[in-house]
């Protein structure tokens, strides 16, 4: 193996610039993996900052990766509206029953003020603490969920997607809810410290809405939102489909997008190639049974099809790697990516 020459901002920018750095950026996207590294039930974990800015930095010395994530969980957005959710030993904390019961409740939400919010200034002060510890040599990564996407939690997929056709003012009113918070959130954790910003947007992909429908509605609610943001944005499709609406999503700003593993990634990288880097596309819910050898062909494969001129970076393609996947799988991504990507990458998969 060649010895590494550039820091992991150094890195990642060269790749976001499609230009060719020292090698392969590698973003492992691990949150509950760092309640392992400490010994704690994931509930425990998530109770304190100190823990999550530890474990990231722990995971990122053992794995080797080039980012640290300021991600909790989703939910965390509801909570802060008041809602609930539950933690689970072995998987990432769910939204429990919807919030908002029915539209006439939209009327009376108010945009939570994040300085008094006791889940959010959490991770404002998980994101202080990993700033103060690697600075500028790495990459921070904060995470708002898209407002067009958010409402699944609030509501509920049916009566979300029932609000989105039949009532467009209600619709409008949340989203402008939304948007207010999310601009906030955002903002918040890049003076915090965050890199850049992950929004997650899944109900945007075409398996969730038709293009034509997107274009109407989350194509502009993002456009709004990442103009008003203070750094620069992934957008994440949560292992939805993104090729069929590649370009919107460029035109939208995102400088990132996270495509899915059932996307052919050559495919992807030729749309995006000098438009918008392309973060993917390991699949992490088989990532949980794969064998050293699996490992090994799958970061090769992805590399030979997505790495040739920069404008890449391996990571999963949900944007969080499950709790079941095991820390020699990890290891194994880790010392693969460290073994192959190192540039000029070879075109082809042995």
């Amino acid at each position: 193996m060649k010895k590494e020459t550039m820091t992991s901002m150094q890195r990642t920018l060269t790749s976001l610039g499609h230009n060719e750095p020292d090698r392969v950026p590698l973003f492992l996207l691990l949150t509950m993996h760092g309640a392992r590294e400490l010994g704690l039930s994931i509930q425990d974990y998530f109770s304190k900052a100190e823990h999550v800015a530890e474990a990231q930095s722990r995971m990122r010395a053992k794995y080797g990766h080039d980012c640290l994530y300021g991600f909790f969980y989703a939910p965390v957005e509801i909570e802060a509206s008041g809602g609930e959710f539950i933690f689970t030993p072995d998987g990432p904390p769910n939204s429990d029953e919807s919030f908002i019961k029915e539209a006439a409740m939209i009327g009376r939400l108010k945009v939570p003020d994040i300085t008094k919010t006791p889940c959010l200034t959490k991770v404002l002060r998980a994101i202080e603490l990993m700033k103060t510890r690697v600075g500028d040599e790495c990459p921070i990564i904060g995470v708002v969920m898209s407002p067009f996407s958010v409402p699944v939690m609030q509501m509920g997929f049916g009566p979300y997607l029932d609000l989105m056709m039949e009532n467009p003012e209600r619709f409008a009113e949340l989203m402008r809810i939304n948007q207010d918070f999310c601009v906030d959130w955002a903002n918040a954790q890049l003076a915090a410290g965050a890199t850049a910003i992950c929004y997650f947007d899944p109900v945007s992909s075409p398996d969730m809405v038709p293009r034509d429908h997107f274009l109407r509605t989350g194509f502009k609610i993002a456009g709004r939102v990442l103009a008003r943001l203070n750094g620069p944005v992934a957008t994440h499709l949560s292992s939805g489909r993104a090729l069929p609406i590649l370009g919107d999503i460029v035109q939208t700003g995102a400088a990132v997008v996270g495509v899915s593993c059932v996307e052919d990634l050559a495919r992807i990288k030729s749309a995006c190639r000098g438009k918008i880097a392309v973060l993917g596309n390991l699949n992490g819910v088989e990532m949980r049974r794969w064998s050293a050898a699996e490992a090994r062909q799958k970061v090769r494969e992805a590399i030979s099809q997505g790495a040739t001129g920069g404008g890449f970076i391996l990571s999963d393609n949900h944007g969080e790697i499950p709790w079941q996947v095991p820390e020699e799988t990890l290891l194994e991504i880790g010392e693969s990516l460290r073994r192959h990507g190192t540039y000029p990458v070879k075109g082809a998969p042995a």
